[in-house]
């Protein structure tokens, strides 16, 4: 049983992995080489703990267990007594390697270490581990406490009884896992990518502009945010660095090619929310650009938005990257979609999705409209996933 749990990292996602155990009972230590930072994350939790209680989320008992559970320490040797250690610092390979080998040499044998990489290779990550059996992906999504899903993610050299535990610690922390084959972006940030690639490309042939895209998918599909909205919340330069990473992590498929669009707006300083200006204007008294209404256009975006969507988690389920199961949990408890992407491929029919791939196939002759050999094959056989 995992009592003990160290966090490397004190920023957002390190700080709220820290709440998410300390609130599971969890005695944790949460390790960052700044002090300002440990500080930081430190008065935070209080606020946001204060606001729980104000908002009768949890009782001030709770509150003050929550606090009580985490230590903040700015030695790595400070984790030595951990069960478990995840690590959520930045998204630099050599870094995380460089810190896991340091660490491996303070904590036991059966510690079990974890990266919350997004993307990165974790078979890479634990190849620098004298045990590598000991290492696992355990991706939280942000903001921890709030997103019910994390992806675990085994290496080749990860045994089954560390999956095992990490599955079940997670669970008890009230998170839904799905489970994911160590290869780019695991489940959702690969089966994502054409929310945004699709959307940059619907634009960049003249065919809507950003408002009338993002209309189209909230209107007609049910999305909380369109694609360019949550391009600019999740920042222009980050969102486009994760698609050139997947993009070049499989071998430059033109599934995940990157768009020049979002290149020169990353370029330019126009990251989104946090710059003030992305694709939309956030200065204060800006007006918001007003969406076409047309409803054969605002259909024929979604459609193709959502065929692309649905292709890759056929696609995600044809390679054994996760169960069908995991890969809808993945993309409606990790990103909030309106539906999972397999069951909405049943609604609409197998039939339905492999015409529309075709026809986009036959129109530009690109290989990025592809149908999956899955979905082609259960068209064939009049199957659907669930």
């Amino acid at each position: 049983m995992i009592k003990n749990v160290g966090i490397i990292g004190s920023g957002t996602m390190g700080s709220g992995i820290a709440q998410v155990a300390a609130a599971a009972g969890c005695l944790v230590t949460l390790f960052d080489v700044h002090q300002q930072a440990l500080d930081s994350a430190k008065q935070s939790l209080e606020k946001i703990t204060n606001r729980l209680v104000e908002k009768g989320r949890i009782s001030s008992q709770e509150k003050d267990a929550i606090q009580n559970n985490i230590r903040y320490v700015n030695s790595l040797k400070e984790l030595a007594h951990s069960d478990l250690t995840i690590e959520a610092i930045v998204e630099n390979i050599e870094v995380k390697k460089k810190v896991f080998q340091e660490l491996e040499g303070y904590v036991s044998d059966t510690c079990i270490i974890a990266s919350n990489t997004s993307s990165l290779s974790i078979a890479s990550i634990a190849s620098v581990l004298k045990n590598p059996e000991r290492c696992i992906g355990i991706h939280f999504f942000n903001p921890a406490p709030l997103m019910k899903l994390v992806e675990v993610i085994p290496a080749i050299q990860t045994s089954s009884q560390v999956l095992a535990t990490s599955q079940t610690t997670i669970e008890n922390w009230k998170k839904v896992v799905a489970v994911a084959k160590d290869t780019p972006g695991f489940i959702v940030n690969r089966v994502a990518r054409p929310f945004y690639g699709e959307a940059l490309r619907i634009y960049e042939e003249g065919i809507a502009d950003f408002a009338t895209i993002d209309h189209a998918v909230k209107s007609v599909g049910g999305f909380k945010m369109g694609p360019f909205q949550l391009m600019d919340f999740i920042g222009n330069d980050v969102n486009y660095t994760v698609t050139q990473t997947v993009f070049e992590a499989f071998y430059n498929d033109p599934r995940y090619k990157p768009s020049f669009t979002q290149k020169r707006f990353a370029e330019a300083g126009y990251l989104g929310r946090k710059s003030g200006k992305g694709f939309y204007d956030y200065s204060q008294g800006a007006k918001l650009p007003v969406p076409e209404n047309n409803p054969v256009l605002l259909n024929s975006i979604l459609d193709r938005i959502l065929v692309m969507l649905i292709n890759e988690a056929a696609d995600a389920l044809f390679l054994n990257i996760a169960s069908a199961k995991d890969i809808d949990a993945a993309m409606t408890k990790g990103v909030n979609y309106p539906k999972g992407l397999l069951a909405w491929a049943d609604e609409k029919s197998i039939d339905w999705c492999v015409k529309q791939l075709d026809t986009l196939y036959n129109h530009y002759h690109e290989d990025r409209y592809r149908c999956s050999a899955l979905l082609r094959t259960m068209n064939l056989k009049n199957e659907t996933f669930f």
